[in-house]
């Protein structure tokens, strides 16, 4: 089409010139003068200076320190910091955002250019794509309109408790909390809307570029529908880090110019309120997310696939839309909210920490920007990579398209790495005289921009190293997944206890592989190190967004394709592309609880600075009885948590399978093979909506209101042992659940590719039909996966990637609450009056 080729040329243009722009800032940014970074230059006597500058410093206030007392190596001065142009400053992480977005206006255009079902001649794939998409818009709609009004109500609370307990400034704190909550709730909830809607567009076009248009003899492919389905999923990846990177990087600078550079501490914490939004939107999106899908998916399983010996995309199965719907507001909405959440606090984290340093402070702006700066050139990286599977890695077989997905991954690593060099040694500090030669002290560690890069290094290649090892024992490529296939040769309680085992087994290196960069980056630059060491693991989140909602999109195009009774070859061909979304979406979701694990850690120890930073002498003890205490309980929240989460799915279920079995008694012919009468599909996605809003508030209160209380009743000592509680319980539980459910779901489908018939045909003779094919589907092992896939369902999709913001949000409303924590008998809690 000329005009999309005009206009993508037009996008590339302006994608170029900003990324010109971009390079020349950061070459020879205008901000930039020698003398607002000091520990550059040479002290001429570095034996006195502490008596030459110390008392020039207690001098002066911040305003007022001259550019040659900046300059002469005041290592431990804190007043002595440079003030700079801020918006100037910010410009390129917020030019980075503005590449994000470019890009995605090139990912539209890309997507438009493949044809719908309409101009391949299969109209009804149109039409049934068009009632996901409403299904899905009506859902999120509905879900939308409750959390505003919980969004209005938490931002008032906030505002009036932060009135009531500061001191000074009391009115412009409060507002700036509450808007910073309100602006991080507002971008999550776009950045899960923004996924939903591109998604429920892609997987029409994906079925129908497999299909292809038989009319004018153009075949369906497997490339075709890998790069619609990659294309969408990269829409939502750019989505989430160009939205999380803009509102971080306007809100820092927005808050600075109000409080001024001087209290860096103050600033901090009126950001946490943007994270504080932005992962209570995710709570609520992932758990309302999670039962609908699983609702949905466990009626469709029960009564379709295992008593009326139908498929669950049949087009007579009623639950067969609800589950479609809930693919998107679970596995793509829920899952752009949840990683918006990590990238905000994480990112809040880092600034927390980095700005409790006098030395990076009195670098400059670009020491403090240096965690913003590294997810702005994480887009640039990811969006070169993105044309890796779309462009150089033509897929030609089922087995190329798993090689170009995490081909993504290890060329967006490999190339963000040399970029982490460059941006350390290039932003961050590095004395030359004093305490800490060649670096820079942050919560009283020696660092350097050396040791920075190793944390940035510990968390880009963990995330990778814990992703592959998820994909080992939830592939049914693997030994682990076969092994739980074969026991399901004696019933669905041996594949129900080899799961389990297999959940448990697989928490063992990921664990392993957490404590040893929480050791080594905490080593090597203090908490500081561990928020790095997070937006390391995240610095790659557009690519690995991308190949995640890549397989709820081809997942969806199965499903279309099943409903429409296309040709049986366009089935094979999404199913070749599902298979691979399964183990692409097996990596997300350990590089989402990785992340997760290590975001918590970070807002736990930017809590403990927060505190240090308002004169409270915080320390973790766990000998301390409140602590110890506080240790336990953070340690049963995820089972309560879970427990109501998989309750909740329960619940709906049940009321889904008896709808399913009235509408099969109300109308028998719907288990006629290809008879044209079709169920209420409406009944259903509204049982699953429903069910989904009531069963989300429970879990959400006990999350939120946890910390809270805590605070306020036991004092601060107890949250830091309930925060390291959650974390240390859930990181362990939200992996074992995940790939547990993992495992069960893939084990059902090596069955169902056949990969058993020679076993089922041996032990199960009824089963081998008159030309000898065996009829998989009907056998006793294959309904003993079902089982296990359905048991593993709430497991993989509703607690176990739930348990991710539980870890992040109860660490980021204590930063957000230190404050008022400590307003209570000075942080001692209302208990200390009982005493």
């Amino acid at each position: 089409k000329p005009s999309l080729e005009h206009e993508w040329r037009g996008i590339c243009m302006q994608i170029s010139l900003l990324i010109a722009a971009v390079a020349a800032v950061a070459a020879e940014p205008p901000w930039y003068q020698k003398t607002w970074y000091p520990y550059l230059f040479d002290c001429s006597d570095s034996a006195d200076w502490r008596d030459q500058y110390d008392s020039a410093c207690s001098a002066h206030s911040a305003n007022e320190c001259d550019v040659e007392t900046r300059s002469a190596c005041p290592q431990t001065c804190g007043l002595c910091t440079p003030s700079s142009p801020k918006m100037v400053i910010a410009t390129p992480p917020i030019m980075a955002a503005a590449v994000a977005f470019l890009f995605i206006a090139y990912l539209y255009v890309r997507i438009d250019a493949f044809p719908t079902g309409a101009e391949v001649g299969l109209a009804r794939v149109d039409e049934l794509s068009l009632k996901i998409k409403s299904g899905a818009r009506q859902f999120l709609e509905t879900e939308y309109a409750y959390l505003a009004v919980f969004v209005v109500g938490l931002a008032l609370t906030l505002f009036f408790l932060f009135y009531l307990t500061e001191d000074e400034n009391a009115y412009t704190i409060a507002l700036s909390v509450s808007l910073s909550f309100v602006t991080g709730a507002t971008l999550s909830a776009s950045a899960g809307w923004w996924g939903m809607m591109v998604a429920t567009d892609g997987n029409a076009k994906t079925t129908a570029a497999c299909a292809g248009d038989r009319a004018n003899g153009v075949p369906g492919s497997l490339n075709a529908g890998l790069n619609v389905a990659f294309s969408t999923g990269a829409v939502m990846g750019f989505a989430v880090v160009g939205l999380g990177l803009a509102g971080v990087s306007t809100a820092y600078v927005v808050l600075c110019s109000i409080y001024g550079d001087d209290d860096q501490a103050l600033v901090m914490q009126c950001l946490a309120g943007f994270g504080f939004g932005a992962s209570s939107i995710a709570l609520f999106a992932r758990v309302a997310g999670g039962i609908y899908t699983k609702a949905a998916d466990v009626g469709a399983d029960l009564v379709g696939k295992v008593e009326a010996g139908i498929d669950e995309d049949d087009p007579h199965n009623p639950a067969v839309i609800a589950d479609n719907v809930g693919d998107n507001v679970g596995d793509v909405a829920g899952m752009g909210s949840d990683l918006f959440g990590s990238f905000g606090e994480a990112s809040c984290a880092a600034l927390l920490v980095g700005a409790s340093s006098p030395m990076i402070v009195a670098a400059g702006w670009g020491a403090l920007m240096f965690p913003l700066a590294l997810s702005g050139v994480g887009i640039l990286v990811c969006m070169a990579t993105s044309f890796v599977a779309t462009d150089l890695m033509p897929v030609r077989d089922e087995k190329g398209i798993e090689s170009a997905l995490k081909m993504q991954l290890l060329v967006s690593t490999l190339l963000m790495t040399p970029c982490v060099y460059a941006l350390a040694v290039t932003l961050l500090p590095a004395a030359t005289c004093g305490m800490c030669v060649g670096g820079f002290v942050v919560g009283g560690v020696c660092s350097s921009p050396l040791k920075a890069f190793f944390c940035v290094g510990f968390g880009l290649w963990g995330g990778c190293v814990i992703g592959f090892v998820t994909e080992y024992y939830t592939s049914f490529s693997y030994t682990p997944v076969q092994e739980v296939a074969n026991a399901c040769r004696t019933g669905a309680a041996t594949n129900i206890i080899y799961g389990l085992a297999l959940g448990y087994k697989s928490a063992i290196v990921p664990v392993f592989v957490v404590a040893f960069i929480v050791f080594g980056a905490h080593s090597l630059a203090g908490f500081y190190g561990i928020s790095l060491a997070a937006l390391g693991m995240l610095a790659t989140l557009a690519t690995c967004l991308s190949i995640d909602v890549y397989g709820p999109v081809c997942d969806n195009a199965g499903g279309i394709a099943e409903m429409c009774e296309l040709h049986p070859s366009v089935r094979e061909k999404t199913d070749a592309l599902d298979a691979a979304g399964n183990t692409t979406a097996a990596i997300g979701k350990g590089f989402a609880i990785g992340s997760a694990c290590l975001v918590g850690l970070a807002l736990f120890g930017a809590f403990v600075t927060r505190l240090n930073d308002t004169g409270a002498k915080v320390t973790v003890d766990l000998l301390d009885p409140l602590t110890f205490a506080g240790l336990l309980v953070g340690s049963m929240l995820p089972y309560w948590f879970s427990a109501m989460t998989m309750k909740s799915v329960g619940k709906a279920a049940n009321e889904m399978v008896i709808e399913i079995k009235r509408q099969f008694d109300a109308n028998p012919n719907l288990l006629i093979p290809n008879h044209p009468d079709r169920p209420d599909y409406d009944t259903c996605i509204k049982i699953s909506t429903d069910a989904s809003l009531q069963e989300m508030i429970a879990p959400g209160a006990l999350v939120m209101l946890s910390p809270v209380l805590c605070g306020v009743c036991f004092g601060t000592r107890c949250v830091t042992g309930l925060l390291a509680g959650a974390i240390a319980s859930s990181v362990q539980m939200a992996i074992s659940s995940s790939n547990t459910g993992g495992a069960w779901d893939n084990a059902k489908k090596y069955i169902s590719k056949g990969a058993m018939d020679a076993v089922i045909g041996e032990e199960e003779p009824e089963t081998v039909d008159n030309t000898g094919k065996v009829q998989t589907k009907k056998s006793q092992i294959f309904k003993a996966a079902v089982t296990g896939d359905t048991v593993g369902d709430p497991l993989k999709d509703t607690s176990g990637p739930a348990l991710n913001i539980l870890m992040k949000l109860m660490a980021i409303i204590s930063v957000v609450f230190a404050d008022v924590f400590l307003a209570v008998n000075k942080g001692d809690g209302l208990i200390a009056s009982w005493l």
